[in-house]
Parts: structure tokens; C-alpha cells; sequence
């Protein structure tokens, strides 16, 4: 790399699965690579001036790493977020370097539950009835206020960790109870308290290029029955335009895209459509990949290039998925094998050779080995297995999800206080 050579920042990109993918695309694209390591990457260890002939630096903050693009000399062209937590830090920076970036100002609105919300109600955005609190005592008033059953959420969880629903008065102690730690076992200092919408959830997955909004697909949440749910994953599949909530759904999350200043890269939408009409509800926002397996199921069955495209976007071009079919060659899905009876000791994983030998079965992930804790499923970070689905159409794919669900068998010893009650 040559002083003004035209280089790309990307933001921390070690310890994400995302930042070796978006490395290759810089470099097929034709640019350097510099890596930023920021401070709010704190699981990031120290980086050497330069790695494989890349530079990297660490910054404190945006205006340590507005100082020192400058006073290496580089030519920066666009500014590429690889971590989905610091996707602001990001925005920040590429404002200052006069850079193609989406709305700093909404920066906290994208990244916080509450401040989200309340973006969302001063533009119109439709969000359930919410309160955000800062006591668990406030906690009990505001969801007697807003009424059962209600959901509670860490501001600043992900995942689905720390989200419980909450359907009388009698859980509730409980529930506020367990969720003054978060993950890290800081305490939580605000909560969000909101009315439980009952009815179809999805995911959505989007582009922006220069303002403008391309869909590239929405996924179907879909539950064992009918109770309610805090945790979404179960079966997952995608949904095509026929499907009577597409086009709703579709024409809400350009609008809160546009609500919440998204102009430039991919974003993963959650909303939830209401069984009590046709309206939809705004339940998370963020512009970054989905973390779950759609992104590699779109290299393998479409012809969408995600990280190239994004890279494109972020440097303020229109990439060809904009306009263009996205050419995809199957519908895909995912199967989540939960563990919703109790905790305890994990003794076998029975069926997982079935599972992979079963057409239309792909990325096998296995989180626990014998002998391992095997918590509630709850969150996204303890799923005993999960595997990404394809078919030619929506009936194999469901057929499919249906015979992995039959190969494999989860055999978890309960904890012994489980036992005693």
C-alpha cells in the first residue's frame, strides 16, 4: 500500500465472522485495506501496526481516528462497519471524513431500544405501547399500566438475551428479578416495558444505496403453537410476494428506514403483524447483516455478492443487486432445536449424522458437547443445534425442517433443583 493510495476503513473487523468476508471484497474491488480497532471493541486484543501488509490502528475514539487517518496520510474512500455493535461509531466517522455514511444523529436511535422507540413515535413509525424505566420498581407500575401480557427488554441486549414476556401479575417479580445483570453481569440501569403483540413475526433483510431501499428477502418466525414467546427462533423460512403480509411489510420498513436516516448499506428489520388487523409493528432495527445464516445462503443460492454490494454501497455507489433479479436458485430456511424443557447436563446429541446426510441440510452447528450446561434456550448464544435448510420450494423446505426435527434428539440430564420441584 502506497501513501494516497485510495483505501477503504473498515471498523472492527477482528473477532467477527463478518471482517475476513468484507477484506476480500475491499481487495476484489480494487482498494487497501486499513483496519480500525475502536475502543468500544472491547473484546478486541491489541493490533500491530500492520497485518499482512495492511495497516491497522486502534482509535479511543471518533476524533483519535479522524486524527490519525490524517496524519497517516491515507485516501480513504468509504468507511465499512464489520461489527454490528459499532456500526455508529462507524456513521460518526464517516461524517467527519465527509464520507457516504447513514445519519450520525440517529446513530443512538439505531442502537438503543428505547431511543429507538421513541424515534419511531416522533415519525410515525407504528411501535407498541412502550415505557422505558430505570427501576425495577417502575418496571412493575408500567407494565400494570400498559397491561398483560408485556414484554421486558435490556435497552441495550441482542440476541433476544434478556427479553422475557411477561403474561400476568404473578410473573412479574420474577422477571424483573432476573434481568438486573445483563450478559456481562453489569448491572442494567433502564428497561424497556412493552405490550406483547401477538401475531406473525418476520425478518427483513435490505439495501440502501444513495436513499434508496432494495428488499432482498423477508424470513418467516415460525413457533411450535400458539403460546406466546419471547425467544423467535424456531422454524425460519422465507416468504415470497404472494404472501398477503409481503407487500405490507415490505412498504413499512422502507419507511423506517427512511424514519430512521438508513441511506447507505444493509439493514435487518424485525416486525410483527398484528393479529388484531393489518397492522405492523416496528420490533428492532439495524443496519447490518442479519447474524443468521442468510448471508451465506445467499452466495450459495442466489446471485447476490452481500459483502461486495455492501462495499459498494457504503462508497456511495448503486450496486447491480439494486435494480437487477436477485437470481435466487431456492427457497431457504433454518431449524433451531431449542431446549425449552429445563437446564441441566448435557448427556447425548443423538441423530446429528442423519441430520447432515438429509437433502436440503447445510451448516450444521453444534454449541454444546456432553457434559456441557445446556441453559433454557433463551437467546441466541445457547441453541443446542441449528442448520440452514434449502428447497426448491416452500412445501420441501417445511418437509425438511420437519425430518431434522426428527433426527435429532437433545438427551439433557436436569439440574437437580429442576428435580425438586
Amino acid at each position: 500500500m502506497e501513501p494516497r493510495d485510495p483505501v477503504i476503513l473498515l471498523i472492527d473487523p477482528a473477532n467477527s465472522r463478518n471482517g475476513r468476508r468484507y477484506k476480500t471484497a475491499v481487495h476484489d474491488l480494487g482498494f487497501g485495506v486499513v483496519s480500525v480497532s475502536t475502543n468500544a471493541s472491547s473484546s478486541v486484543a491489541t493490533v500491530p501496526a500492520h497485518t499482512d501488509g495492511e495497516m491497522s490502528f486502534r482509535v479511543s475514539d471518533v476524533d483519535d481516528a479522524v486524527r490519525q487517518v490524517g496524519e497517516a496520510g491515507l485516501n480513504p474512500r468509504a468507511v465499512v462497519p464489520a461489527r454490528g455493535s459499532t456500526v455508529h461509531v462507524a456513521d460518526e466517522i464517516a461524517a467527519r471524513l465527509g464520507l457516504p455514511g447513514n445519519d450520525p444523529a440517529l446513530g443512538w436511535a439505531r442502537r438503543n431500544k428505547a431511543a429507538m422507540r421513541a424515534r419511531a413515535v416522533q415519525t410515525g413509525v407504528r411501535v407498541p405501547e412502550f415505557r422505558m424505566v430505570r427501576s425495577p420498581g417502575a418496571v412493575v407500575e408500567a407494565a400494570r399500566d400498559i397491561g398483560f401480557p408485556v414484554i421486558l427488554k435490556q435497552t441495550m441486549g441482542s440476541g433476544s438475551y434478556g427479553v422475557t414476556v411477561v403474561s400476568d401479575a404473578a410473573a412479574l417479580n420474577e422477571a424483573t428479578e432476573a434481568l438486573k445483570v445483563d450478559r456481562h453481569d453489569q448491572p442494567i440501569t433502564e428497561w424497556l416495558v412493552e405490550r406483547y403483540v401477538r401475531g406473525r413475526e418476520y425478518a427483513v433483510n435490505v439495501f440502501s444505496a444513495g436513499g434508496e431501499h432494495r428488499l432482498v428477502d423477508i424470513w418467516e418466525y415460525r413457533q411450535p403453537d400458539g403460546r406466546d414467546y419471547d425467544f423467535p427462533l424456531w422454524d425460519i423460512i422465507q416468504i415470497d410476494g404472494d404472501h398477503p403480509d409481503y407487500l405490507p411489510v415490505e412498504q413499512f420498513v422502507k419507511q423506517a428506514l427512511d424514519a430512521f436516516g438508513i441511506r447507505h448499506g444493509p439493514s435487518h428489520i424485525e416486525v410483527k403483524c398484528g393479529d388484531d388487523g393489518d397492522d405492523v409493528y416496528l420490533i428492532e432495527l439495524a443496519p447490518r447483516f442479519s447474524g443468521g445464516p442468510a448471508v451465506p445462503m445467499w452466495t450459495r443460492h442466489s446471485d447476490l455478492r452481500p459483502f461486495h454490494d455492501a462495499v459498494e454501497c457504503y462508497l456511495g455507489r448503486r450496486p447491480r443487486m439494486i435494480d437487477g433479479d436477485h437470481g435466487f436458485r431456492a427457497v431457504l430456511g433454518s431449524v433451531v432445536i431449542r431446549n425449552d424443557e429445563a437446564p441441566g447436563t448435557l448427556v447425548a446429541m443423538r441423530g446429528l449424522d442423519e441430520l447432515r446426510a438429509l437433502p436440503g441440510v447445510a451448516d450444521v452447528l453444534v454449541e454444546f458437547q456432553p457434559g456441557d450446561h445446556v441453559p433454557i434456550t433463551n437467546h441466541n448464544m445457547c441453541i443446542p443445534v441449528s442448520a440452514s435448510v434449502y428447497g426448491p420450494d416452500r412445501a420441501t423446505v417445511l418437509r425438511t425442517i420437519a425430518a431434522a426435527r426428527e433426527a435429532v434428539r437433545v438427551e439433557i440430564a436436569p439440574d437437580a433443583a429442576c428435580l425438586a420441584t
